[in-house]
């Protein structure tokens, strides 16, 4: 197939088309960077939600530069950093999504109606996020060293990023919603100690450090995907806003419930993975009251 394609192109004429191609490509791609643009000019809020799933997903390469210099972490330490990042998730979807929520079903007009709406949204967002889980191949990144055949690179940056996407959708959500406080530097700072967990993974994988850290990067690069997706519902939800606001609760609260606690609560491992998830907590706490 590819050499039908190559002597396809070998022709003087294909290669007009070719071009002519490419280049309306490149004006479509222009024409949409500059609506883009202007439509975020538009609408400062939403440019600050994507602008803070953007911080909070390159704070994971931040994460990443330990591996340049450091071996993978130990599993004494991998228990608290796991807990700190599930408890830091866990208050965010709190007080960043859920408490907003309420706050505005309460002032509506009909709060029963939008109250039983903003359930079911919540039950929504946990159910696609395990829809996801179920038909994506994915394979854990906590789960490399106990595996006796390593899994496929791609497998992990699978269920990586299935893991970052509703972290980007909740901080864009928040932010773009007026209801961050604190959720998007909280999701930035625990996203740090999961890059060093995912880079010195793929260096058990068999990837040079350089690549992991790349690929960690990547990785966490995945969350503004899921930022634009939560800035655009926030912007055009309306009344329906905490609607919005619940899907991403629900999200993060499957991945908590799914794979961090999980992961930080192992036999062995208990005291130390809740000693994480509570001073994850704490430090949301502090980070709402601040902001």
């Amino acid at each position: 197939m590819t050499q039908i394609v190559l002597q396809h192109y070998e022709k003087p004429a294909a290669r007009r088309h070719l071009w002519v191609g490419l280049l309306m490509a490149v004006v479509g791609a222009v024409f949409g960077i500059e609506q883009a643009m202007q439509w975020l000019a538009a609408h400062p809020m939403a440019a600050h939600g994507l602008e803070a799933s953007l911080l909070a997903g390159a704070a994971t390469g931040l994460g990443a530069i330990p591996v340049l210099m450091l071996r993978r972490p130990s599993e004494r330490l991998m228990a608290p950093m796991l807990g700190l990042a599930g408890g830091m998730m866990l208050a965010a979807s709190l007080f960043s999504l859920l408490a907003p929520a309420v706050q505005m079903v309460v002032a509506s007009p009909a709060p029963w109606t939008l109250g039983v709406a903003t359930a079911v949204a919540l039950l929504a967002g946990a159910g696609a996020m395990q829809t996801l889980d179920r038909r994506l191949p994915h394979a854990h990144v906590e789960n490399v060293d106990t595996n006796a055949v390593l899994p496929n690179v791609s497998l992990v940056v699978a269920a990586i990023s299935i893991h970052n996407i509703p972290e980007g959708l909740a901080v864009g959500v928040a932010a773009a919603a007026g209801a961050d406080h604190g959720m998007s530097l909280g999701i930035a700072l625990q996203n740090i100690p999961e890059g060093w967990i995912v880079a010195s993974a793929m260096i058990t994988l068999g990837a040079a450090p350089v690549r992991a850290a790349l690929i960690a990067l990547a990785t966490g690069l995945v969350e503004p995907l899921g930022g634009l997706f939560g800035v655009v519902a926030s912007s055009v939800a309306g009344a329906a806003l905490p609607l919005a606001l619940s899907v991403a609760a629900g999200a993060m609260l499957w991945v908590v419930s799914h794979e961090m606690i999980p992961a930080s609560h192992r036999p062995g491992r208990i005291g130390a993975g809740t000693a994480g998830l509570v001073a994850g907590f704490a430090v949301m706490t502090a980070l709402a009251s601040v902001y």
